[in-house]
């Protein structure tokens, strides 16, 4: 017996919703938890629960949350908590100023803001593809029309993104340029001041979501496209959160950008939630005020290291025939995956979930759908036998849908 099914009733949603997509990736969290059979996750881009400091983040919550201190619950200022931004300035690679500061509820918040103040309905922007479409979701959510443009070994590819925009330049450039999501890949410094004089010859904005900078695990570390952009013309907003270095669930993040744009966001966010989290923003004052965070990256530089070696060589030996393209990233959580024969990774997605493995579909990674060859592997949640049980299966699956 089919179920009765209410009359849909239309709604006046504003123009607007028509561009808010939600995220494939973070409703798979959802279809995880749903599940009750063993899972290898490959999918979610987040921390191992061991790789989350907990004890510390516990015992300090335990002083600046202790028993008869009211503080931490009162409302913040909106640009951030003075402790936390004392912190993030005296641990910047580079001069800033407090009033190039602004803390934020998660990276997202902070892209978010910089759209709200940058994207107008019908404007173009710049976004790499693949991308975070969680970032791409905000721009449409704006109204921004999206111009992909590919990334290979170097990152975006700057010469294209000139071509591409010769007759109709962006408003803005949503770039992920260091250890890309979901590529892994790092924009070499070459293409970063050819993008910085692009965007200066527009007058476009530059949004870096730049959420993996301190997980290098190989290589040199390059400067940041506002470090870059320091005496140009450039407008570059800078956004930055501890969801890959702490834990997400703190939701603590922030924003560097010139004074102008700051007080634009200060009072942006001051109409949505008017300050981040105060005691989420003690705690990780706390951490940093103790000198933890060194130590603690560089625990996770060995670990996501071991993970990605593990990782590569899992796929390897499970898939030792030529026909996998695979990247080699220095640092962060993701490998990109291109079968070189034609395969459906979304329609891939459902037998490697029964097989126990999840992983993100290539499609997820585009506006457009594009990747339905590609997938994306974390090798930050899982470490050792387990990372190698979880290629096993995934070739199980892949043998399965052939």
């Amino acid at each position: 017996m089919g179920a009765t099914v209410s009359p849909i009733r239309a709604l006046p949603f504003a123009t607007r919703a028509d561009g808010i997509t939600g995220s494939v990736i973070d409703s798979s969290t959802s279809l995880l938890a749903a599940q009750d059979h063993d899972i290898v996750r490959f999918a979610m881009g987040s921390p191992a629960p061991e790789a989350i400091p907990t004890q510390a983040l516990a015992q300090i919550a335990a002083e600046v949350l202790a028993p008869g201190v009211a503080d931490p619950y009162d409302y913040g200022p909106t640009e951030g908590e003075p402790a936390l931004r004392t912190q993030l300035i005296e641990a910047s690679p580079t001069p800033l100023d407090v009033s190039e500061l602004l803390v934020t509820s998660g990276g997202m918040q902070g892209l978010d803001l910089a759209c709200k103040l940058f994207v107008d309905p019908g404007d173009r922007v710049a976004v790499e593809a693949p991308t975070y479409t969680n970032g791409t979701a905000v721009i449409t959510g704006y109204g921004g029309e999206l111009l992909e443009v590919d990334v290979d070994a170097d990152g975006l590819d700057v010469v294209a993104l000139r071509e591409l925009c010769s007759g109709r330049p962006p408003k803005l450039i949503y770039v992920i340029p260091t250890f890309q999501n979901p590529s892994g890949v790092t924009l070499s410094t070459e293409r970063r001041l050819e993008l910085i004089e692009l965007a200066e010859r527009w007058g476009a904005v530059i949004l870096e979501d730049d959420p993996y900078r301190d997980l290098r695990f190989e290589g040199v570390s390059l400067p940041g496209l506002r470090e870059l952009a320091a005496g140009s013309e450039a407008t570059v907003v800078s956004v930055h959160t501890f969801s890959k270095v702490l834990a997400p669930g703190l939701r603590v993040g922030w924003v560097e950008a010139d004074a102008p744009v700051i007080d634009a966001m200060i009072a942006a966010k001051q109409g949505l939630d008017t300050c981040a989290s105060v005691p989420m923003q003690r705690i990780v004052a706390g951490f940093l005020e103790r000198g933890l965070l060194p130590a603690h990256l560089e625990e996770l530089r060995a670990r996501y290291r071991a993970g990605k070696r593990t990782l590569r060589g899992a796929l390897a030996e499970s898939f030792p025939e030529p026909n996998l393209d695979i990247t080699d990233p220095d640092g962060g959580f993701f490998l990109w995956v291109t079968f070189q024969e034609p395969i459906d990774t979304e329609a891939l997605f459902h037998v490697a979930l029964e097989e126990g493995v999840a992983y993100i579909p290539g499609p997820a990674f585009s506006a457009s759908g594009r990747f339905t060859d590609s997938l994306r592997l974390t090798f930050a949640t899982t470490s050792g036998d387990r990372t190698r049980e979880g290629v096993r299966r995934l070739r199980v699956a892949v043998d399965r849908h052939r």
